[in-house]
């Protein structure tokens, strides 16, 4: 209490009103709040700048990986190079069905289920991988305004209690305290919006390389099953 009513009087007497200020004038738990808030923002950006970056690179390797895969050289060299040791998600699709198909050998039956299977597998577990961290950024959007309701809250209870007991409801003494507590609303909003828009952007975006990886797959499983059913 003797620290709320201490922040009132501070502020009443024309304290330090500024972003920092309010900072260091506001509740230990509203402090604790704050900081939390900023640190999940500054991770929200470094997980959306590490997406954003991860999907430019496998979409420019898919599309080199594509253009030599379609240009009619041999699917045993393109193997060789690129499907044994794959370095991003569509040449880890390639090589998966590719070892299905060759380990298959001269199998007349279920050559196509068990490509599918390989590709479906993989393309899976590239996805994963890629989705990695993309649930942090949905719970930021979805907790962070609340987390910073409840520290506004909290401040306000103790803000006013301290009014209580000062007896004064003057605007000069009511604001400053309230502004303290509002301000961990702003910054959950802060972590909030960035999280929900950056999650939305990147959820889009690997929903389409997930198409891409599927139809490339299903177009190669349709290959390799009619090179099987011609080598029987």
């Amino acid at each position: 209490m003797d620290r709320a009513v201490s922040a009132v009087n501070l502020a009443a007497s024309g304290g330090d009103l500024s972003l920092w200020g309010l900072f260091v004038q506001a509740d230990i738990l509203v402090k604790l709040i704050i900081v939390g808030l900023l640190g999940a923002s500054v991770w929200v950006w470094a997980v959306m700048f590490e997406k954003w970056s991860s999907l430019r690179r496998v979409n420019r390797l898919a599309d080199g990986f594509e253009d030599r895969f379609w240009s009619g050289g041999s699917l045993d060299d393109l193997y060789e190079q690129e499907g044994t040791q794959p370095a991003h998600p569509m040449a880890a699709v390639f090589g998966s069905a590719m070892g299905e198909w060759k380990r298959s050998g001269s199998a007349r039956g279920g050559v196509r289920e068990r490509v599918d299977r390989a590709i479906g597998v993989t393309v899976q577990r590239e996805m994963d991988r890629l989705e990695r961290w993309t649930i942090f950024l949905a719970s930021v959007g979805a907790t962070a305004p609340f987390i910073g309701l409840f520290g506004t809250v909290w401040g306000i209870m103790h803000s006013f209690s301290a009014i209580a007991a000062m007896h004064n409801t003057n605007l000069a003494v009511v604001a400053p305290g309230i502004a303290e507590a509002l301000f961990a609303t702003a910054i959950g909003l802060v972590a909030a919006i960035p999280a929900v828009l950056g999650y939305n952007k990147i959820s889009t975006d690997l929903s389409r390389f997930a198409a891409r990886l599927e139809g490339f797959g299903s177009e190669f499983g349709a290959i390799l099953s009619r090179q099987a059913e011609e080598r029987v």
